[in-house]
């Protein structure tokens, strides 16, 4: 069947904006499949590309009390020394659950027919590849740490039967993409490490055209005593070892700082205050779903149109 005017229009933009952005001058990005040279040498974020700074992601005038457990220098330490064994680590690590939370977003990604995706967060590119596969749409990738880009590259650059991916070094709150460039925009595991979660979400919502589909996954606190008090002596206790004995020092620092960075978040910001933002960023429809018993939380909504 060939392709209707609506869907040729938003591949010829898809592409244009794939071309533009991700595989530019700017050598702080990454250079397309076969273009040679991969990532830059440098890890520095991506500034805003032609895009006028929003006011709305402006640094908070006072840090946090918990900016231990947040913030970009924390998301750059942490990840230190994982990419290799990300997915399969996250994947035992959560009982097999990561994977089934992931498929979740995807599919309320794939239910807008997206043509152009922007995937926050996106580490190596597991859900970024997910929704390419799933819509044959183009998706731009970006994260703050090149080295989870890295890990990324090869299976990137492999064929896929629809779609193509790029990814680019980049922030989440000063994301290099005009105003309503993309169909849908998904991220994962971003808001714990971001000094301004609203702001982020706002910055995220401005990408996306009216009527598109935001989706993201987080980790969240279960809501149940009994549950709760199950996964706090999980994530204090046998997270760390079982991090520690699959995957290294690395994975057992992880281990020691996952929850209390869940706990620490949750408690300045509750789901009801998740709610909020995404609403008060312009969204609307806006529904949430708790995932294994509470230890998962997949957020969507779409945004409405423009005023």
């Amino acid at each position: 069947m060939a392709p209707s005017p609506r869907d040729s229009v938003a591949r010829a933009r898809a592409l244009v904006a794939l071309k533009r952005v991700l595989a530019g001058g700017d050598p702080r990005k990454l250079s397309p499949a076969g273009a040679g040279g991969g990532l830059a040498r440098n890890d520095l974020a991506c500034e805003s590309a032609a895009v006028a700074p929003n006011p709305v992601t402006a640094p908070p005038d006072r840090a946090p009390r918990d900016q231990r457990l947040r913030g970009e220098p924390v998301a750059r330490s942490v990840f230190t020394g994982l990419p290799d064994r990300y997915d399969r680590l996250a994947y035992l690590l959560s009982f097999g659950q990561d994977r089934r939370w992931r498929r979740a977003v995807v599919g309320h990604a794939a239910a807008a027919a997206p043509r152009l995706v922007l995937d926050v967060a996106t580490g190596p590119a597991g859900i970024a590849l997910a929704v390419a596969a799933a819509t044959g749409a183009d998706v731009a990738g970006v994260d703050l740490n090149e080295s989870m880009l890295r890990a990324g590259l090869p299976r990137i650059h492999r064929p896929l039967p629809a779609g193509r991916v790029r990814v680019a070094a980049g922030r989440a709150d000063q994301l290099p993409f005009a105003d309503a460039t993309f169909d849908a925009v998904t991220f994962s595991y971003l808001l714990r490490y971001t000094d301004d979660p609203a702001a982020t979400v706002a910055e995220m919502a401005r990408c996306l055209r009216p009527g598109g589909t935001l989706a993201c996954l987080e980790f969240n606190v279960p809501p149940r005593p009994a549950w709760r008090a199950a996964w706090w002596c999980y994530t204090r206790l046998a997270l760390p070892v079982l991090g520690g004995l699959t995957g290294g020092p690395a994975w057992y620092r992880v281990g020691r700082f996952l929850g209390p960075s869940i706990s620490a978040h949750y408690r300045r910001h509750p789901l009801a205050w998740h709610v909020a933002a995404w609403q008060a960023a312009g969204l609307t429809e806006v529904r949430t779903e708790l995932m294994s018993l509470g230890g998962g939380l997949v957020m969507w909504g779409r945004k409405g149109s423009a005023s």
